[in-house]
């Protein structure tokens, strides 16, 4: 069985769309972002602070081309994981990728009190998660075997469409 690869924008649900497809789904499920601050002993943000995004890329590679050796498995990356398209070969090797798209202002609504996010802990967040999100929007397309947009949809409603992706003779 191929893994569920969910990538998008932080805030689009990614983490919280795998925990529920891990109960209903019964697969094993990882966190991309959670294993790299497991490794290096520190969350994410302290690694941003400390050593910069470009160390912090150059771990997300070694974890994914790791985790792209599962089969089976649910794989919630982190929101620039497409930054680098090493990484987008290696999920798509043994995996489908959705993409939760999300529009900037639910996302800027989702995360707004969150200050663990390094790239939004700025003077105008929503200014900031726009410029990233236009530049990152045709990654994810082009990376993306399936679009769900999460903007208006309950976490419950994108693991239904998702399951009828992945599994559509399933009943759910």
């Amino acid at each position: 069985m191929k893994n569920i690869v969910l990538i998008g924008f932080m805030g689009s649900g990614k983490t919280s769309v795998a925990k529920e497809l891990k109960r209903r789904l019964n697969l094993p499920c990882v966190d991309s972002d959670e294993v790299i601050a497991s490794e290096e002993k520190r969350p994410v943000s302290q690694i941003f602070e400390e050593d910069g995004e470009s160390y912090f890329r150059d771990k997300e590679i070694e974890v994914i081309e790791s985790l792209s050796e599962r089969m089976g498995w649910i794989i919630s990356t982190g929101g620039g994981v497409v930054l680098n398209p090493e990484n987008i070969f290696n999920l798509k090797r043994n995996g489908k990728i959705f993409y939760l798209k999300t529009q900037a202002s639910v996302i800027y609504n989702r995360i707004k009190d969150d200050s663990t996010r390094p790239l939004v802990n700025v003077f105008d967040p929503l200014e900031r998660i726009e410029k990233l999100l236009a530049r990152r929007t045709r990654l994810y397309e082009e990376a993306t075997d399936y679009i769900v947009d999460t903007s208006s949809l309950a976490i419950n409603e994108v693991c239904d469409k998702i399951i009828n992706i992945f599994l559509p003779k399933q009943k759910l």
